[in-house]
């Protein structure tokens, strides 16, 4: 069994004819003819039937097709790691929270571009735990995430720095007069989550021992719309304090004199068994210089 007879069996496929498969791999009709049966003698099966207006898989060939497909597409991998001689390449499709892309990130991947063209980046954000979820069932090669430091299964892992939360409200709410504040004056204001299922949420909710039946909870996905949330007097939010900075500073925006008892970082992650991907490699190294320099330029 050979790729260019698995070439051959998959462009029939795709085409739908042994005819128009010769002129897309550009070599005549017997020679594709003459691949296919080999592939057939070869694995002792049939893979067509020939009817009077066209062809058709046969059962073999539908349970063929996506191995086939796997080794093409394994081969060409190979054939490119080689000729590359280790030089970052190919395609990283990557994971990440909404405040890193927008606010940590993007630094990041314009270095990418410049430093490495032969890698080719697409950045999707979701939610931590379905990043790394993604990650581990190889839907994403890896994802920048913010959480705890601990042991996550099948996966490798770096911290690029600490990453400081701070609540904060709008310059209206009752909560920005007082010195100090309770657990109660907490649990007992509407909670805005911003980026729903960020784990520092639950570590917060957790450790003052939150529930929904204390407060009311205003879940939204965009960091933005959280902040304009906020600024607008509907409740309080746990943050980075890298998002709201800017907002901080022009008074939109007021921290309130608490403090969370647990730390997240800004982290990356990738499978296990992807360590040896030079392009996972140098997006590794060239996030720990960026993150740490732009954590520099702020302090």
């Amino acid at each position: 069994m050979e790729t260019r007879q698995l070439l051959a069996f998959t462009t029939v496929v795709q085409t739908g004819s042994f005819t128009k498969a010769a002129a897309t791999l550009n070599c005549s009709q017997p020679t594709i003819t003459t691949r296919i049966k080999a592939l057939e003698e070869a694995l002792g099966v049939v893979l067509f039937r020939r009817l009077p207006r066209g062809i058709q898989m046969t059962s073999a060939g539908v349970e063929l097709l996506p191995f086939a497909r796997n080794i093409i597409n394994l081969t060409e991998k190979a054939r490119k790691a080689i000729t590359m001689n280790g030089e970052p390449h190919g395609k990283l499709v990557i994971g990440s929270a909404q405040s890193l892309t927008d606010y940590r990130l993007l630094p990041l991947i314009e270095y990418m571009c410049w430093r490495y063209p032969s890698v080719q980046l697409s950045l999707h954000s979701r939610n931590a735990l379905n990043n790394l979820n993604s990650v581990r069932d190889g839907q994403l090669d890896c994802a920048f995430f913010i959480g705890a430091i601990e042991p996550r299964e099948g996966l490798e892992t770096t911290v690029l720095c600490p990453e400081p939360l701070v609540m904060v409200a709008g310059p209206n709410h009752m909560l920005t007069q007082r010195q100090s504040l309770a657990e109660d004056d907490l649990t007992s204001s509407t909670l805005i989550r911003a980026e729903n299922g960020a784990s520092y949420h639950e570590l917060f909710e957790h450790s003052l021992g939150y529930d929904d039946t204390r407060a009311p909870v205003l879940e939204l996905d965009s960091v933005d719309a959280a902040k304009r949330a906020v600024a607008s007097g509907l409740g309080i939010a746990l943050m980075p304090e890298v998002t709201v900075s800017s907002e901080l500073a022009d008074g939109r925006l007021v921290r309130l004199p608490w403090s969370p008892t647990f730390r997240v970082y800004t982290q990356f992650g990738w499978r296990q068994d992807n360590s040896t991907n030079p392009a996972v490699t140098a997006l590794v190294s060239a996030a720990a210089q960026v993150v740490s320099d732009q954590v520099a330029s702020l302090t």
